[in-house]
């Protein structure tokens, strides 16, 4: 079971899923050698072994990274598990290494600097369903 969180292009003033016009089409986030570049300079320790699956991991938290194989590449979508709100730092530092922005798909709002209500409540949700170790 993971938080997932889309890193996409959204227009400036939008700030959750409702506020997303209709038809609204996203601009891709670039050329697939310049997300993997710009992924690897916002986190040194990325583990792009698979380039279209990449993995970000601390002693507490693991942060999946679906790049996928499409060029351009048009969003990355993080499933991230584990505890602790230290793991919103690189989520955002992708999102500013890609001049996008980072979007809760459980609560559909934005995630920003030290907004972690989202995190929290999949965290709490996890541990009733899966129990604590999860």
């Amino acid at each position: 079971m993971s938080w997932d969180v889309i890193l996409i292009r959204l227009p400036d003033d939008v700030t959750s899923v409702q506020e997303i016009p209709a038809g609204y089409i996203p601009a891709p986030l670039g050329r697939r050698g310049d997300i993997l570049a710009a992924v690897t300079q916002a986190v040194p320790d990325v583990d792009l072994s698979d380039p279209e699956w990449g993995e970000i991991s601390s002693p507490t938290w693991s942060i999946e990274l679906n790049i996928g194989s499409e060029d351009p590449v048009e969003s990355v979508m993080l499933h991230i598990r584990g505890s602790g709100d230290d793991v919103l730092t690189p989520v955002l530092g992708l999102a500013e290494a890609l001049r996008c922005k980072a979007l809760d798909c459980a609560e559909g709002g934005l995630i920003t600097p030290g907004q972690t209500s989202g995190w929290h409540a999949f965290q709490q949700f996890r541990d009733r369903v899966m129990g604590p170790s999860q």
